[in-house]
């Protein structure tokens, strides 16, 4: 499970890099006008990268605490 979410974290960072070039790109060829709403899926790809992020540091404690309260008890 730690090797998928490690793929999906960078997958979305990957695909947040890449719609920004291709809609910065297409909006300098083309329009920003009828490109620049599509700068909202960069952000979506973002906010996925750093949610994942963030849920993937706060399982880690969360693990290491219980780890710990096991060890006492026994």
């Amino acid at each position: 499970m730690k090797y998928y979410n490690k793929v999906m974290l960078y997958f979305w960072l990957f695909t947040a890099i890449v719609l920004f070039i291709v809609v910065t790109y297409m909006g300098i060829t083309e329009d920003f006008n009828k490109w620049g709403f599509s700068y909202v899926f960069v952000l979506i790809a973002l906010f996925a990268f750093v949610t994942r992020r963030w849920m993937m540091k706060r399982m880690e404690k969360q693990i290491k605490i219980l780890e710990e309260q096991e060890s006492k008890k026994d």
